[in-house]
């Protein structure tokens, strides 16, 4: 019988055979810079993406595409045994992926439609019944993909296995039908790239009005996106103000779950995600837009948030309240950097010297790790040593132990003098009212944009001009790290350090780790001279601003 399943299915003769719809949703994920304004989100999916509602602009919804499949193929007295979903699906965007050998390449991905073939070839169901063909609503629901239609053809042509549609516009079961197809799969191609070209303008029109779009409520503004909600808008100031005098994202991200504040989807904070927040230029009123940068030496792609620019080159205002200036922004967002820092308690775990602790004994340097002492030792409740791991495990010599909570307060106190020393620095340093490289800055810039003219005029060579713009562009971006330094400094001098000595015990453990790292490279842990001595007399500590 499989040998006249696409001779039959032609002759619209399905009697006795078993066959399988395929019903597609083209709802694209959306983003900060995808949805109109004022459009709402549905609930998450298991995958948990979230797409807009379905409108009149969807061919069918996926009740209505396998009830018509269904009808269709009982009609011609067929079986209807299975349905293939693919919500939030695209038949014409393109992904990046890693090919087998380790080559990247841009592909439609629809792993429902792939695996509906590969089941179509087997002649079985997902859930082991007899499997003869597929039907679809329209050839918009197979594909608008060419690869993806050719991999059709390929199941029709050299398995025998029908891919028929209600509409009758798709048609591989002749050799003028595959020809036709491709043709249709073409336009429809040109049609998505069209309607996405429309949309990227679109876009582009509201980035340029300062209008807010996304469908997620932005942390700090309420759902209109506009007004500011009180009390995020206030926890944002004051992490900015924690930040430039000391904090960490992750002490951050720790108070703001300690306090019972949320993203605004209602999950935890995190070091990563106050960071993008305080990256993101619309807490300071400009409108933002997303960027991706692909690296092809790593082959990762890297997703930034930056203002956008008019015309003149000026950052576009924001149609909303700005929670903080913008020159605090500029000074947190080089305060926290592009890459992880250290200090950021990443590898707190119970203790407050783990992972800074080490063997001070020649020729060891190895980490010393906690250990509760032995009940033997009649020791309170909770009492533990820092040593050195034995030489038996690899990674010590064993010849270093010192008391646990001695040593903690002992860091403790190292921090908070190294702490009040570099507050007083700050106070008495003399920060001037003015960048001395702001007019070098605004030359360069003037450089590049009269190179640049010249350049359109085909004034001068693109040899030259390139030559020139690399370096030009390497000095302005030093002039900006520069800048933005200044700026953080500036602020710095001018806002009221945390005090550190009466707040260190109210602060969460990962707080106290966070400011542990950021002050102490290492702390080198000297054997013991006599029993019974003083901590401090064994402790080297080695300051990050140290050379």
């Amino acid at each position: 019988m499989t040998d006249d399943l696409v001779q039959r299915a032609h002759w619209g003769d399905l009697t006795g055979q078993c066959w399988a719809g395929l019903a597609r949703l083209s709802l694209e994920p959306d983003d900060e810079d995808s949805a109109p304004a004022g459009e709402t989100s549905s609930q998450p999916t298991a995958s948990g993406k979230k797409w807009r509602p379905a409108t009149g602009r969807d061919v069918k919804s996926r009740d209505e595409q396998e009830k018509d499949n269904r009808r269709f193929v009982e009609s011609r007295g067929g079986r209807y045994v299975y349905t293939y979903e693919e919500p939030d699906t695209s038949a014409w965007k393109r992904k990046r992926v890693r090919q087998p050998d380790g080559t990247l390449t841009y592909r439609v991905i629809r792993p429902v439609f792939e695996g509906a073939l590969e089941d179509l070839k087997r002649g079985t169901t997902p859930d082991g019944q007899q499997l003869d063909g597929l039907i679809v609503y329209d050839i918009d629901r197979l594909t608008r993909d060419n690869r993806h239609l050719e991999d059709a053809i390929e199941v029709v042509e050299n398995f025998h296995r029908p891919i028929i549609d209600i509409t009758g516009t798709l048609d591989l079961l002749t050799d003028n039908g595959r020809t036709v197809a491709r043709l249709l799969v073409t336009v429809a191609n040109k049609s998505s790239a069209d309607t996405a070209r429309r949309v990227r303008r679109k876009h582009q029109a509201l980035q340029q009005a300062g209008i807010p779009t996304g469908s997620t409520r932005p942390f700090g503004y309420r759902a209109d996106k506009r007004t500011l909600e009180p009390k995020e808008a206030s926890a944002l100031r004051q992490a900015v103000e924690r930040i430039l005098t000391g904090a960490s994202p992750r002490a951050i991200a720790a108070d703001w779950n300690k306090q019972g504040i949320t993203t605004s989807r209602g999950n935890k904070w995190r070091k990563e995600t106050v960071k993008q927040v305080l990256r993101n230029p619309r807490i300071c009123g400009q409108r933002s837009r997303k960027v991706r940068e692909f690296n092809p030496e790593t082959g990762t792609e890297n997703v930034k948030v930056e203002p956008v620019f008019d015309e003149a080159g000026e950052p576009v205002k924001g149609q909303w309240e700005a929670i903080i200036s913008v020159d605090d922004w500029k000074a947190v967002t080089a305060a926290i950097g592009s890459s992880p820092e250290p200090g950021d308690a990443y590898n707190a775990r119970t203790y407050l010297g783990t992972s800074t602790l080490r063997c001070d004994k020649e020729g060891c340097g190895s980490r010393l790790r906690a250990q509760k002492a032995p009940a033997s030792r009649n020791k309170p409740e909770g009492f533990f040593y820092y040593t050195c791991p034995d030489r038996r495990s690899g990674y010590g010599c064993g010849g270093v132990r010192i008391a646990g909570p001695d040593t903690d307060e002992a860091i403790k106190m190292l921090v908070i003098t190294k702490y009040e020393e570099e507050a007083r620095e700050r106070e008495a340093e003399a920060v001037p009212d003015e960048w001395e490289g702001e007019q070098e800055l605004a030359r360069i810039r003037e450089d590049i944009a009269d190179w640049t003219e010249q350049r359109n005029q085909r004034l001068v060579s693109k040899e030259r001009f390139f030559a020139f713009l690399a370096k030009a562009e390497a000095t302005e971006r030093r002039l900006v790290k520069e800048r933005n330094e200044w700026r953080r400094r500036a602020l710095l001098a001018k806002g009221k350090p945390v005090d550190l000595r009466r707040e260190w015990d109210n602060l969460d453990f990962v707080e106290q780790r966070a400011y542990v790292e950021k002050t102490l490279l290492t702390v080198l842990v000297s054997p013991a001279i006599r029993p019974g001595g003083p901590v401090w007399n064994r402790l080297t500590p080695i300051y990050r601003d140290e050379d």
